[in-house]
């Protein structure tokens, strides 16, 4: 590309950063979380949520477990007014959930958002004014102390108005576009703020510094972070919040990194939403955290019922790819992941683990409202027996041998690969049925008596092609007197190589499933019987061999 060298990095360095955040490992608290949907997320839509929208996801929000959630900027427009008064005079807010208003720094708006405020028990009232290098030069055309003299006129404003309005009001103040603002400047600024607002103990106050546009490599912003913290006045009575947007797909990072670096507390919206290319995904961060034995107090253990609400009311779709929420996410196409994900699972059984460590699978997926028969095991062109075989056994109950696997994996592939298409389970199993189970053509059995004697006799009723044919045999037992009955008849010799049988105990605790291999001819033939008496599955799993067998070679 040509055009590379009309860019510059728009982004301050700290200089000399002491980068404590770098010996941490990873984040060892939940922080404080804001969800900012209502507001970040609706203004970014095509179609904003209506007002009952924005209310059926603000109780979502809430039981989700958020504590603070921004629901809107009052002043401006009459939707996002009603939708506040709205919260309030239908009593829709918990007394332990604050929400929290966004305004400018002029006195209409500020007078406008309290007043939208009336009669609000908890409130965060969240005061912003562009702080930047390009904004102050091209946009405002002001001087650093005139950018100040903005914030501080509005922090004084939204002081003089909590002191007339009833209610328990916090403030927020943000630097907007604080990457690309020099680090000297945004701490000269926020100390200004802070020295008007006076933050004690018992009133803390929140500097939010937001990744507006995101310019840098998150190292840099966890630099930013660890700067404001170190020179901010009253650093014990603040609250460090982050904002990050995600231009450079770099918000996860930005939020994980700026934690490590102070912050206290996180703005985003749930799965990424909103303006450009979104805020950060909180949902992504809290997992991330939840996958590190973390909790992040914050309840996601229904997943596909969050995603479909949000593609509800928002019209936005969740990614396929979506860490932890979107669909695919915890599939496995591949058949060396297949193979070892059911390796994993059944390692965990066998040994009662109370960790988790399954190959390919970051967290369990039940924990998020997933299944693993539905989720983990994808069928197509590129699975593995193990996979499939993984499938068959843990949805229908069918459990064949090692060998027997092998050969039906290459089926299914051939099957998926010629139709160029994902096999659903049921489809699977229709294939096993289909090439396996109680086949009864070109020969099949109509009735069997046994006699014991001199081992077991059997006098074996077969039709072929329509015609009918009654043999008598002996040998070791059941099977094996059914056998030589067979091969006297075809006069044929084939050995049975393989036998299992177990219960097929998930379509149905009293059918019995049986596996048999037999070798003829130099290749092995597999056949399954399926039948509510275990000696008749076992024969019809001989004839379905047979068959096999048979067609292969006629």
């Amino acid at each position: 590309m040509e055009n590379y060298k009309k860019y510059t990095r728009q982004y301050f360095d700290v200089t000399d950063p002491p980068m404590r955040w770098a010996k941490k490992r990873y984040v060892e608290k939940a922080p404080i979380w804001c969800s900012v949907d209502l507001r970040d997320g609706n203004q970014a839509l095509i179609i904003p949520m209506s007002l009952e929208e924005k209310l059926e996801f603000f109780k979502v929000l809430v039981s989700v477990g958020f504590k603070e959630i921004e629901v809107g900027f009052p002043a401006a427009s009459e939707t996002e007014y009603e939708f506040c008064r709205a919260l309030i005079e239908r009593d829709l807010i918990p007394d332990d959930v604050t929400i929290q208003v966004l305004t400018q720094s002029r006195e209409h708006i500020i007078a406008k958002t309290y007043e939208a405020l009336r009669g609000c028990k908890n409130a965060i009232v969240h005061l912003y004014n562009s702080t930047s290098l390009a904004q102050r030069e091209q946009v405002f055309r002001r001087s650093k102390q005139e950018i100040i003299d903005i914030a501080v006129f509005g922090a004084k404003l939204c002081k003089e108005y909590r002191e007339k309005t009833p209610g328990n009001f916090r403030f927020e103040y943000s630097p907007e576009s604080f990457t690309g603002t020099e680090p000297e400047f945004a701490a000269e600024i926020c100390n200004a703020v802070i020295d008007i607002w006076q933050p004690t103990p018992e009133d803390k106050v929140i500097i939010n510094l937001p990744v507006t546009v995101s310019h840098s490599m998150p190292h840099v912003y966890a630099d930013q972070i660890e700067y404001m913290c170190d020179h901010l006045n009253n650093r014990e009575n603040l609250l460090i919040s982050l904002h990050p947007h995600n231009d450079r797909g770099c918000a996860v990072a930005d939020t994980e990194m700026g934690l490590l670096a102070g912050a206290d507390r996180v703005e985003g919206t749930l799965f990424g939403n909103g303006e450009r290319t979104g805020n950060v995904d909180i949902v992504t961060v809290a997992l991330n955290m939840f996958a590190q034995g973390v909790d992040p107090e914050l309840d996601f253990t229904d997943l596909p019922s969050l995603v479909q609400l949000y593609e509800r009311v928002t019209r936005m779709q969740v990614y396929d790819r979506q860490p932890y929420s979107g669909k695919l996410v915890f599939a496995a196409f591949s058949g060396s992941h297949q193979d070892a994900i059911a390796k994993g699972m059944k390692w965990r059984e066998e040994k009662q683990c109370d960790t988790w460590t399954v190959p390919y699978l970051p967290i369990d997926p039940t924990d998020v409202g997933r299944v693993y028969e539905a989720d983990v095991i994808r069928i197509n062109s590129q699975s593995g027996k193990g996979g499939i075989g993984y499938l068959l056994e843990t949805q229908f109950g069918i459990n064949m041998p090692k060998a027997m696997r092998e050969e039906f994996g290459y089926i299914v592939k051939g099957i998926s690969d010629h139709a160029h298409k994902e096999l659903m389970p049921n489809e699977v199993y229709d294939i096993f049925k289909d090439t396996y189970v109680n086949k009864t053509a070109p020969l099949a059995y109509t009735e069997i008596h046994y006699v014991q004697k001199d081992g077991i006799q059997a006098t074996v009723t077969l039709t072929r092609d329509g015609e009918r044919y009654t043999i008598k045999s002996g040998g070791d037992g059941r099977l094996d007197a059914v056998s030589n009955a067979v091969k006297k008849f075809l006069g044929k010799t084939f050995t049975i190589t393989t036998y299992t049988e177990h219960a097929l105990t998930v379509s149905s605790k009293s059918d019995a499933v049986s596996y048999v291999g037999i070798e003829a001819d130099g290749k092995t033939y597999w056949g399954v019987g399926i039948h509510k008496d275990i000696t008749d599955s076992s024969v019809a799993a001989l004839f379905s061999a047979l068959d096999r067998w048979m067609e292969a070679t006629k």
